[in-house]
This record gives structure tokens, sequence and C-alpha cells, in this order.
């Protein structure tokens, strides 16, 4: 489902009057344009399917290497991430840590983010978002376990309210092995470098 450009236009007009602006002021006329365009990338993902970027699978007994089928996870670090949190509209960014141990198919690394990026570009909260990158994962291939790790700054937290500008937020979301302490705990520490 594209973004209704105009209509986003004609509401953030109606916003501008609201808070006692005058949308006809220079710095303003292109505001709503402005918004509506920066809008549509902000929700791009909406109604679109995060699993589709894992449709394609690599046979790890029958693929380009079958003499280096992986024994442990397969990790990638630090992709970044934006969203909108879906409470206040306003942004958090951070770094995304996946890791999964793969059955019989693997996915390019490529895919990974790409799934974060469609689930990311949605009205958010980041624990739903962890939940949803997982649950992508885990249900798209063949997996013995996934594990996600975001670290995010939301602007609702430095920005308003106790305007704590050092604060992050950190959630875990885990599927098959991970869910058992000791595995998740070695493959945390292996994803963030100690850094959570």
């Amino acid at each position: 489902m594209a973004v209704d450009r105009e209509r986003v236009a004609e509401l953030v007009r109606e916003l501008l009057v609201a808070i006692g602006e005058d949308p006809e002021r220079p710095g303003l006329k292109l505001t709503p344009q402005r918004v509506a365009e920066a809008y549509a990338e902000f929700f791009s993902g909406v109604g679109e399917d995060a699993s589709a970027p894992l449709a394609r699978t690599i046979s790890v007994t029958r693929g380009p290497a079958p003499d280096t089928l992986p024994s442990g996870a397969v990790m990638l670090r630090d992709i970044r991430f934006q969203s909108m949190c879906e409470h206040h509209l306003l942004p958090f960014a951070g770094h995304a840590h996946v890791a999964y141990l793969p059955g019989e198919q693997v996915v390019g690394l490529g895919a990974l983010p790409r799934v974060i990026d469609i689930l990311a570009a949605r009205p958010q909260v980041q624990e739903r978002l962890g939940e949803q990158i997982a649950d992508a994962i885990a249900g798209s291939i063949d997996t013995r376990g996934v594990l996600v790790v975001l670290d995010a700054v939301h602007e609702c937290v430095t920005m308003r309210g106790g305007r704590q500008t050092a604060a992050s937020t950190v959630t875990v979301a885990a599927r098959g092995v991970y869910t058992e302490a000791a595995a998740r705990a070695e493959a945390i520490a292996l994803l963030t470098g100690g850094r959570t």
C-alpha cells in the first residue's frame, strides 16, 4: 500500500494551522509536500512482505561450497536501522545484530538487512520490531535458532519528557535453541562484542 502523499500534505497543512503557524509563510510553504515525501519513505514497508528477501535460499550440502558446512551460527552485526515510533511518530534508530543456526538452507547475507528495512519502515515499537524480524527469519528458512538484538536511541526519550540524551534501549528476541539462557548469552556476547 503506497502512502497517499496528497492526503499527508493536506493533513500537515492542517497541523501547521493547528499549532498556530501560517502554512503560507515562505519557510513553511513547501513543508507539507516535503513531509509527504519523507513519510512515503519512512512508511514504505507498510503492506510489504518482510519474508520476501528470504525466499531465495542456498543449500549448504548441494550449494556452491558443500565442503564448508556451517557448524555454528551465522551472525551479522551492526546492521543500521531507523524506524518511527508509533506512539509519538518520532524516529528511533540504532543497530540490529542477528544470528541464526542454519539447518539445510542459508540465505545471502544481504537478505537480512532487507528484512529489517521492510519491518522498520512502518509505525513501530522496538519490542515488536525485534519479534517480527525473528519470526520472519524463523518462519522462512530452516533454522535451529534465531536471535535478534536491537540497540536503539528513541527521540521520544531524548527530545521530550526526561530528555535522556545518552539513553538507548536494548531488546532481545529469541527462537529455537536461543531461548535457552546459555546459548542466548553466548550468542549475545559474540553479536555485541560486550557492548550491551
